[in-house]
């Protein structure tokens, strides 16, 4: 009887502080001086070990004060083309490993940003941003009517690109 009184008192302290966590993490979103660690949810399979960012304006923020490159993925949970991608995408080792470089974020909707869509809104579609908050137009795709569009077979023009995201940078500042 000893061990169960002592079973159910554990389970009553992990729902304790369960819920004490869950109100610790309602007070730090608005408090945007904290960075909370936050699920990695956030990567929706593109990259689960890589630091995802939640917001277009987050990610802008940390892309200018960390001076690196901002890379933004639009995808769709139900296209097919935004899965083929992103399988490619995540299972890429050295894609995955470059990707640390960057402030990273993946978008199911559009944001009010026209800059974020040159040439339309499709899916799934990959933009650069430098630090100075300038929208990389030029890194493009292979494809002329979807400039930022890129197909699973194109992973290693969507690798080099990033690479060039990267050098621009390194020679502009």
């Amino acid at each position: 009887a000893m061990e169960r009184s002592y079973m159910s008192l554990l389970l009553l302290l992990i729902v304790i502080s369960c819920a004490l966590a869950k109100d610790v993490g309602k007070k730090d979103s608005k408090d945007t001086t904290t960075k909370p660690k936050l699920p990695q949810t956030l990567s929706r399979g593109w990259g689960d070990q890589l630091i995802w960012t939640q917001t277009y304006e987050e990610a802008l923020f940390r892309s200018k004060h960390s001076q690196k490159p901002l890379m933004i993925i639009h995808h769709l949970e139900d296209c097919p083309h935004s899965q083929a991608l992103k399988k490619v995408f995540a299972e890429h080792k050295d894609i995955q490993k470059l990707a640390e470089k960057f402030i990273l974020l993946n978008l199911v909707y559009e944001t009010t940003d026209k800059n974020l869509a040159p040439d339309g809104q499709y899916v799934p579609r990959v933009l650069f941003i430098d630090p100075s908050l300038t929208v990389r137009a030029d890194i493009t795709g292979r494809y002329s009517n979807r400039l930022y569009a890129y197909e699973p077979s194109d992973i290693s023009l969507l690798y080099s690109n990033m690479q060039k995201a990267l050098k621009l940078l390194k020679t502009e500042l």
